[in-house]
């Protein structure tokens, strides 16, 4: 209620510890004049419009979109229990290294060579996105790449949005102490490509992992366009070898093979890297990114080289 001003809309929404519902008469005394909530309540009281829906989260975030309406042109998602700020961070480098204007957001914060931001959730809230949206857009920046997190999707912080491209990392068995169940923690993953994945847009994944053949079900029903990694899929890794004190890497797309020397560090982190390459060759020849892969640095934090043993 903090930032509350005359005449806001107040969206009551239910946490898991903090009920917005208790926050309404603080709302109204600090001038709000349509209250949105979840508890069925008679519409019109005391000069106070109150709107009753089943989702405020929901509402919330469609509500914040319109009103904001300008989105970048060129959206993308990364889910998963692991890697997803990695894919972010370097499809933010690939696309920086083509002199082509980029943002990521999530864990790392709001990254740009223009506006740069620190945030407390992987997945922003609805408002505060929107608001990171319309300064990314000022500066000219119409791609962005974003971390969906379990969380975010399950509480629609990304509804109202359509995605060009969206990535699945992999699962494992995390967060349950939120989502309770195996089931539950997954679906909340794949609420990315049953709903926020425009159509014919394009989802990206490791053939290696089960849920696979979820997400080409679900690609194949919602008419999405698919490239997997891994062994006889559309991005085939021929061999990872030490090559003095970086990896050797050679890989198979599009009847063509590629090869490129990186610091990176284990197989994890190539295949991380090679999703981000997927999804900025729909903007940059893939011959062309190969080319400055070398350059690509470690993500602060993850997989980085500490030093030697003597």
């Amino acid at each position: 209620t903090k930032s509350i001003k005359k005449n806001n809309i107040f969206f009551a929404i239910k946490g898991n510890s903090i009920d917005g519902n208790k926050f309404i008469p603080k709302a109204i005394k600090k001038g709000s004049k349509i209250i949105v909530t979840e508890r069925k309540t008679n519409q019109f009281q005391n000069g106070i419009l109150y709107i009753h829906t089943n989702n405020v989260r929901k509402l919330l975030a469609e509500t914040a979109f319109k009103i904001y309406n300008k989105k970048p042109k060129n959206l993308i998602a990364v889910t998963g229990t692991n890697g997803k700020s990695s894919v972010a961070d370097f499809y933010y480098q690939i696309l920086n290294l083509n002199n082509i204007k980029c943002a990521s957001i999530g864990t790392l914060g709001v990254k740009s060579k223009y506006f740069n931001l620190k945030t407390n959730n992987t997945t922003l809230d609805s408002i505060s996105l929107n608001k990171v949206f319309q300064q990314l857009i000022k500066k000219g920046i119409e791609n962005v790449i974003l971390e969906a997190s379990s969380h975010g999707l399950q509480q629609n912080r990304l509804d109202d949005l359509k995605f060009n491209t969206s990535i699945f990392t992999n699962f494992s068995r995390d967060h349950l102490d939120y989502h309770k169940s195996y089931k539950s923690y997954l679906n909340s993953k794949l609420l990315l490509f049953k709903k926020l994945t425009q159509r014919g847009g394009l989802v990206i994944s490791d053939r290696g992992i089960k849920e696979s053949k979820i997400l080409k079900n679900i690609s194949r029903k919602k008419k999405l366009k698919t490239i997997f990694l891994g062994k006889n899929a559309d991005l085939q890794i021929l061999d990872i070898s030490k090559f003095k004190d970086l990896q050797l890497v050679k890989f198979k797309f599009n009847n063509k093979v590629y090869s490129f020397t990186t610091k990176l560090i284990g197989k994890t982190q190539i295949i991380n890297l090679l999703m981000a390459v997927i999804a900025a060759s729909k903007l940059i020849d893939i011959s062309k990114i190969v080319n400055k892969l070398t350059y690509v640095l470690p993500v602060n934090g993850r997989f980085e080289n500490i030093g030697k043993l003597f």
